[in-house]
């Protein structure tokens, strides 16, 4: 009776340390985190990249003119 008792005590135990571990979310927060910085970073050049001066030709042919 003692060796059924002590291995469902170690079952339980072997159990309840599964449900207490780490399920990923950590890794699953970096992981957002990273990809968030990345886009930030992509949309500050972006943004950069549209600050450009943008050259405007004044000519225009009969199809643009009434743009």
């Amino acid at each position: 009776m003692k060796i059924v008792q002590m291995g469902a005590f170690v079952v339980a135990l072997a159990i309840s340390s599964v449900a207490f571990a780490e399920g990923g979310g950590d890794r699953t927060f970096d992981r957002m985190m990273t990809n968030n910085d990345r886009s930030m970073e992509l949309f500050v050049a972006k943004e950069k990249a549209a600050a450009n001066p943008v050259v405007v030709n004044d000519k225009k042919d009969d199809k643009t003119r009434d743009l």
